[in-house]
């Protein structure tokens, strides 16, 4: 058993509001990807967009290394202060993983700085994500690529910033790709945006996201060990003269 906390965050509205999504996923998106990840030995939790404050208090925050994020239909009803809040908490060192159309959440538009705008097509087309970085810890246990039956296609431009490691690359069967997987850090928070996860097909129940997801989770959390960074006046390493009296500070 891992120690590494998850939350697991889902605006929850089209399984309530669409039969179609909710024959998918009975109970949720958040919870069958909490399920799979509470398999692999992480500590799970979930929240959603209906809760107070989301579901993301400071103390739920506080007591989370990686939080994931999965939202379509009401970005714009996420409250800014939430967000302020969750972008804070991955500066100071928590996990992010934007999922599908969380693309266009605010707190990953927030952390991009970009429109993070593409193009897409629902016709449930097939889709291989290739693995263009094999040795990178979130395609860990993964062959060549991942092959879905059924996928919204996403394609290029994507409007975010280069990736600081890209580790998915998609094909579609309509001919468009796409960067599926990429790697950011903000302040001393780790960010993996993976694409995959269109609510009418069963994505998340596919044994090999799963395992990326899980593996993202490793990859995404804080280290109990990693040092504290040293900012703010600092005392000279080597003897200067520090008698200038100029600073307007």
């Amino acid at each position: 058993m891992t120690d590494t906390r998850v939350t697991v965050w889902n605006e929850f509205v089209h399984e309530r509001e669409s039969e179609v999504v909710a024959d998918v996923y009975p109970d949720g998106i958040h919870a069958v990807i909490a399920d799979a990840l509470e398999e692999r030995g992480f500590e799970t939790e979930t929240a959603t967009l209906q809760e107070p404050e989301h579901g993301l208090t400071e103390e739920v925050l506080a007591e989370t290394d990686v939080l994931t994020w999965w939202g379509h239909a009401a970005h714009d009803e996420v409250d800014d202060e939430i967000v302020e809040r969750v972008k804070e908490e991955v500066l100071d060192g928590m996990g992010l993983i934007v999922l599908h159309s969380g693309h266009f959440s605010k707190i990953f538009k927030s952390l991009m700085g970009t429109t993070c705008a593409l193009k897409w097509r629902e016709a449930a087309e097939r889709e291989r994500l290739w693995v263009v970085e094999p040795s990178h810890p979130i395609v860990a246990g993964i062959d060549d690529y991942i092959e879905l039956e059924e996928a919204e296609m996403y394609g290029e431009r994507f409007d975010v910033p280069q990736p600081e490691t890209l580790v998915f690359n998609s094909w579609f069967e309509g001919g468009e790709v796409f960067r599926s997987g990429c790697c950011y850090r903000r302040g001393n928070g780790k960010i993996f945006y993976f694409r995959p996860g269109h609510e009418t097909y069963p994505v998340y129940h596919n044994e090999e996201i799963q395992q990326v997801l899980g593996n993202a989770v490793e990859w995404a959390a804080a280290g109990d060990d990693q040092p504290e960074p040293v900012q703010g006046n600092h005392e000279p390493l080597e003897e200067i003269d520090t008698s200038d009296d100029r600073t307007v500070h």
